[in-house]
């Protein structure tokens, strides 16, 4: 594409122009998650499932959906709350037929991550899922053809004009734009079509492209659609144990890699701990007991102090929580985009601070004394000299034509340069970087709001730089990444070690790789990094707990010659280098106590642990109800709230939520039908306390023995949640 993009200011409009150059095969690709502009692929989709002749394939992953209720009851609780915090987001039409089932034989859905969980009975979703590591999406997407490119992006007016910003995904966009820009070059038709929202956050790096970028561009108020923005998380007791464990092991001055949800919000909360509450931060490890291994651990891999040197971040996903550790002084490890300056600052030979230790230590670090030409626009674009001094001939002349030899190992020289031509900080540092982001109303704002020499720290990139370290500037790249900790979250781990993050062993997908492979072949590469694999112990399903930790599983994502750390909410195994016997014992270690004998059974009748070996008794009380009470005097002190972020939902909202996930767990399966008959034949008055809960409902007067028995059941959990407080 070269010179202005066509501008619309009707997505028909836009589709029909875009038919007209590609013809009636149409391979769309659209950015996973947050930046998909709804209405131009519904305009896409609606036309394709109008007419048969038009062969559409979708491109896609993480397409979002607002929460779907499952029956009257939770239709009542979520239909007004999704009013309120999604406002007027603009639903896909391709998921709503994805979940009824009705996509058209015309079009195909193509996704290579999924919603979480949400596609599990869907066919469709099933059939045309992409098995592909994230690093590698936009090779195997643009193998297929891909001819539309669709993006929502942020625009602004600055000093040299118009500007645009694929704002939260360049995550694969850059890469897929790289990879076909030779088939462009040489005749074939791709249309790359931007569709404006002033909503979208404007970034930095990479993701600030020239309009030239796009061949259409559709803008409208009409289309600045609220951004899909879920409420935060509640984060359980599970949750605060994983995030502390994992919250020793990172190490101060390193990097640091984490996923969206839950677990992730809990690591952001321990380590907050950690830098501003250090003592109860080491207080609440001394009464959950943490295992001798992991106190091994914390002190060899990670810490317990207070961050000094701080953290960078170089994630796959910006999500919120890396701001909170901005604000509160934990990010702020800055890294350069030059090897020789960056390796310097991983040393301690330097700081950001320009002085003659700086210049010295850039003599001894590999630039050229008397500096040539390159180095030294290396180190003027890095703030060392100032923007108005230039070289010319061996020599540094600044804006009032004193001039100075280039010489960095001479100090004579050195101190001219300091008095007549240097800055007093390096420059264009960044903080973190990242491939998307998805967040809260609240992240968005923030971003927005955010000052500009602020918001370029926070450098939007390709997934092939933030997921890898292969590339032209590969040494840069593990300069930067000093110290990986790389936090990722699994559904099971087995005892030998395999997670199994995305699938079921039916083959059936839940989710996607990601870049889950990615990070935890990095931290193997690295020197000093570390794959922290976060799993729950256990999980409720079908009216009973079952354990995550398994003897085997017939899918992983994550094979057992790549483990590394598993954290629990029970302590930490560190698994690596470790033989198979001992990996076993340090994963029966952080179960739950309820299922470790019969995971020791499994495993000794297959020859793979001592027949005579005894779970510690260190390890022998892993139970809920021992979690609980570790956390009881730090809760009586403020601390590990379940929405220590905030929460857009009401204080009765989170109570009728916890009150309805209570009853659908207790009334599953035959004996769950037996109490739900129970709680009908014993009708009671209603509690004055929980009228306004019912009446959020419609249950304060029930009509219908439907509504009686919903009401009865919802007092009765509200009940038992009253005396567990």
């Amino acid at each position: 594409m070269t010179g202005s993009p066509r501008p619309f200011d009707d997505v028909a409009e836009c589709v029909e122009a875009t038919l007209a150059r590609v013809g009636p095969r149409i391979a769309l690709a659209l950015p996973l998650g947050l930046g998909k502009p709804h209405p131009l692929a519904n305009e896409f989709y609606r036309r394709a499932r109008r007419d048969p002749a038009i062969r559409l394939q979708i491109f896609t992953a993480l397409s979002l959906d607002l929460p779907r209720w499952h029956g009257e009851l939770e239709r009542r609780l979520l239909e007004p709350l999704v009013r309120r915090i999604f406002g007027d987001f603009v639903p896909l039409d391709y998921v709503r037929d994805l979940h009824a089932g009705t996509v058209p034989d015309n079009i195909e859905i193509v996704e290579f991550y999924l919603d979480p969980g949400a596609h599990l009975g869907s066919a469709h979703a099933q059939r045309h899922y992409i098995s592909s590591n994230y690093t590698q999406v936009a090779r195997d997407v643009a193998a297929r053809g891909v001819n539309v490119i669709c993006q929502l992006v942020a625009k602004r007016v600055g000093t040299g004009g118009v500007e645009y910003s694929l704002g939260s995904n360049p995550d694969l966009t850059l890469d897929l734009l790289t990879l076909l820009q030779p088939e462009r070059r040489a005749g074939r038709e791709v249309v790359v079509i931007g569709e404006v929202n002033r909503q979208m956050p404007f970034m930095f790096g990479p993701a600030a492209v020239t309009a030239d970028t796009f061949d259409f561009l559709v803008e409208h108020p009409r289309y600045e659609h609220d951004l899909f923005a879920p409420p935060n998380p509640r984060l359980s007791t599970v949750d605060h144990a994983i995030g502390l464990h994992a919250a020793r092991l990172v190490r101060d001055g390193g990097t640091l890699q984490l996923g969206i949800g839950e677990i992730g919000d809990a690591v952001v909360y321990g380590l907050q701990l950690r830098h501003q509450q250090n003592e109860e931060f080491r207080e609440i490890h001394r009464l959950l007991g943490t295992p001798v291994q992991a106190g091994v651990a914390a002190a060899s891999i990670g810490g317990e102090e207070p961050f000094q040197a701080g953290l960078y971040a170089c994630t796959e996903m910006f999500v919120d929580g890396f701001l909170d550790l901005y604000r509160c002084g934990i990010l702020r490890r800055r890294v350069y985009d030059e090897a020789r300056i960056q390796r310097l600052l991983d040393a301690g030979a330097i700081d950001e601070a320009v002085d003659a230790r700086l210049l010295r230590a850039a003599a001894a670090g590999g630039f050229q004394s008397p500096l040539d030409a390159a180095d030294f626009e290396t180190l003027r674009r890095l703030g060392v000299f100032r923007a108005d001094s230039c070289w010319v001939d061996g020599r540094i002349r600044n804006a009032d034509g004193v001039e100075v030899d280039a010489r960095l190992d001479d100090e004579r020289c050195v101190e001219r340069m300091l008095a007549h031509c240097t800055g007093r900080r390096l420059l264009g540092g960044t903080l973190l970087h990242g491939g998307f982001f998805l967040g809260s109303r609240g992240f968005y704002a923030a971003l927005r709001d955010m000052p500009e020499t602020e918001r370029r720290q926070f450098s939007m990139c390709g997934v092939g730089f933030t997921n890898q370290l292969d590339g032209d500037d590969r040494d840069l790249r593990i300069a930067q990444r000093a110290h990986g900790r790389f936090i990722n979250t699994a559904m099971m781990a087995t005892l030998l070690g395999a997670v199994v993050s995305d699938g079921l062993e039916d083959g059936r997908v839940v989710s996607g790789v990601g870049g889950q492979y990615n990070f935890v072949a990095m931290a193997q590469t690295l020197a000093d990094a570390r794959s922290i694999i976060a799993v729950r112990s256990t999980r409720e399903a079908d009216g009973g707990v079952r354990s995550n930790i398994r003897w085997h599983y017939g899918h992983t994502t994550i094979p057992r010659h790549l483990r590394d750390i598993v954290v629990t909410e029970y302590g930490v195994a560190d698994l690596r280098g470790l033989s198979d016997q001992d990996v076993i014992t340090a994963m029966l270690n952080v179960a739950d106590s309820r299922f470790q004998e019969d995971l020791r059974r499994q495993a000794q009748d297959a020859g793979k642990l001592a027949r005579d070996h005894r779970i510690p008794d260190a390890h022998r009380n892993n139970t809920p109800a021992m979690l609980e009470q570790r956390f009881v005097l730090a809760r009586a002190r403020g601390l590990f709230s379940d929405f220590p972020f905030g929460t857009d939902l009401t204080r009765e909202e989170i109570a009728l939520a916890e009150a309805l996930r209570s009853v659908r767990r207790r009334t599953a399966g035959p004996v769950g039908k037996l109490r739900a008959a129970l709680a009908f034949a014993r009708p009671g008055k209603v509690p004055a306390e929980f009228e306004p809960l019912l009446e959020r409902m419609a249950l304060r007067s029930p009509s219908t023995r439907e509504e009686r028995l919903w009401q009865r059941l919802l007092i009765g959990e509200l009940r038992r949640a009253r005396h567990r407080r």
